[in-house]
């Protein structure tokens, strides 16, 4: 179904491929994974075409058709959720307007050719899902959540998030011949994302996925294709059975790598021995040996990530408490709220996309007004906010000008030891953001956060973009902070560790 052949790949000075190879066959669920900045996104737009690569091919059936998830299309914003997700039959609705005009031909003049012409084409409708249109149409938008917002709703009047719902709802109402999904799960809360994860699994299709959440990945992939170190490996079998396999080779690597390495360095002791002396011919045969001698690459460590929120005491019972507090933009989006979060407490905010999570929490910062009510802090509180749109002012900025820009009084010596410290090599500090792949932009906004002190830290879907090590690094820091936390994040496996209270907005359950 789809063939990557000596794919090639490079920005500036930092090369993310060179002669990568990939074969995906009818049929497969193919979980696409590598660390923050390998070049999964890269790929994912090589192969829809969306950008050429410096070398090599991608190879597709004729008339097949990808199905690429793009969340930043552009849409017609005057048609309703309803209308939209119609465009998915486009095809079946055109073959319907041909008999239409077949038969109106007929009825000017009467031609046994336009009848058969017509029975062929109902032939064809009758064996699509055209006339299941509407039910299947309500099917995903109870399975995806766009039930609650309405489907006579106006795409225009809908959030970031909801739309990338909607787009993603119509992209599976396609059944394209081969579905590409980078990150599908972002924007869904867990009930949404154990819809999508049984409808992948029942996919009779083939599809290709790049998604962060490990257990997401696990559940419907039958093959993992791994990016590491320029190189791409395919496993047979889900993200545990492949991983597993990765260690047993890494483990088989090491070995030959320790056993080449010592014989290496007993030969080349043995030549410098005996350069000179009388087994001097058999000192130079042994390096001609050397020389022609394929030497393996030695194992290269990628920096982990540690993170650490410079935290300031303050003497308090409750880091925010709210009354009556009605969030939202024209009207609002929930009841008023009342909620009180104890000083020390980590709290885990969770509810549907677009229920105004999101809402709340810039409510909260100040960065937009409340409809009504009030919320208070006590004295000396220091908020540090991870917002979860990668949106930059200026996006031609290195890391490095972007955090001196923001920290004028720290060093800059200060500020590489922090980049690094989350993550970042000498490499990538000296990139552009907009060159940077979303993890490493997340490790940026992360190494902001680390050089402000604080004793509230909140964070709005942190783990969006960044890889397994990044997460658990930044789980176990969040655990270890001695101030509050107050958290947006649709993954129970990445909070469940640390969090003292669930609030589900939605209920406004335990508030």
């Amino acid at each position: 179904m789809l063939k990557l052949v000596n794919i090639s790949q490079q920005f500036g000075d930092k090369v993310l491929y060179e002669k990568l190879n990939l074969q995906i066959n009818t049929g497969e669920h193919v979980g696409l994974i590598g660390q923050n900045g390998a070049g999964k996104s890269t790929l994912i737009k090589i192969i829809t075409g969306e950008i050429l690569p410096d070398g090599g091919s991608v190879e597709l059936p004729k008339n097949q058709t990808v199905g690429y998830l793009d969340q930043y299309v552009r849409v017609d914003e005057q048609l309703t959720i309803y209308e939209f997700l119609t465009q998915a039959f486009a095809k079946e609705k055109a073959i319907e307007g041909e008999i239409s005009k077949l038969y109106e031909e007929y009825s000017r003049t009467p031609n046994d050719t336009l009848l058969e012409k017509a029975g062929k084409f109902q032939t064809q409708l009758d064996q699509s899902e055209f006339y299941q249109m509407d039910t299947l149409i309500q099917e995903m938008a109870v399975g995806l959540g766009l039930d609650v917002l309405g489907l006579d709703s106006f795409l225009k009047n809908l959030s970031g998030g909801q739309r990338s719902k909607v787009i993603l709802a119509k992209l599976l109402l396609e059944k394209p011949a081969i579905l590409v999904l980078d990150e599908p799960t972002n924007h869904l809360d867990d009930k949404h994302v154990q819809w999508l994860t049984s409808f992948l699994q029942n996919f009779s299709g083939t599809f290709l996925v790049v998604s962060h959440d490990q257990h997401f990945i696990n559940e419907i992939t039958t093959h993992i294709a791994d990016i590491e170190f320029g190189t791409l490996t395919k496993y047979t079998g889900n993200l545990a059975k492949a991983l597993k396999q990765k260690e047993a080779n890494q483990e088989t690597y090491m070995k030959r790598y320790e056993a080449q390495k010592k014989q290496i360095e007993k030969t080349e002791s043995y030549i410098r021995k005996n350069k000179a002396g009388s087994r001097s011919k058999m000192a130079k045969s042994r390096e001609k040996q050397l020389a022609k001698v394929e030497r393996m690459t030695p194992p290269t460590n990628q920096i982990q990530p540690n993170f650490d929120f410079p935290y300031k005491e303050i003497v308090a019972t409750f880091a925010v408490t709210t009354q009556g507090l009605t969030i939202g933009y024209e009207k609002p989006l929930l009841k008023p709220i009342d909620l009180s979060i104890r000083y020390g407490e980590k709290v885990v905010l969770k509810g549907f996309n677009g229920i105004g999570k999101s809402t709340l929490l810039k409510t909260l910062l100040g960065k937009i007004p409340a409809l009504s009510g009030e919320f208070y802090y006590p004295a000396n509180t220091k908020i540090d906010y991870f917002e979860q749109e990668l949106t930059w002012q200026s996006p031609l900025q290195t890391p490095l000008q972007y955090l001196e820009e923001k920290f004028p009084s720290t060093s800059y010596k200060e500020l590489r030891r922090q980049l690094s410290r989350c993550g970042l090599n000498s490499q990538l500090v000296q990139e552009s953001l907009q060159l940077l792949s979303g993890g490493e932009q997340t490790k940026v906004k992360l190494a902001q956060m680390t050089l402000q002190t604080s004793n509230f830290l909140i964070l709005d879907e942190p783990t969006n973009h960044i890889d397994q090590k990044t997460k658990e690094s930044l789980q176990e820091t969040l655990g270890n902070y001695q101030g509050t936390v107050l958290v947006v994040s649709h993954e129970q496996e990445f909070y469940s560790s640390f969090v003292d209270r669930v609030i589900d907005i939605e209920k406004q359950d335990t508030i």
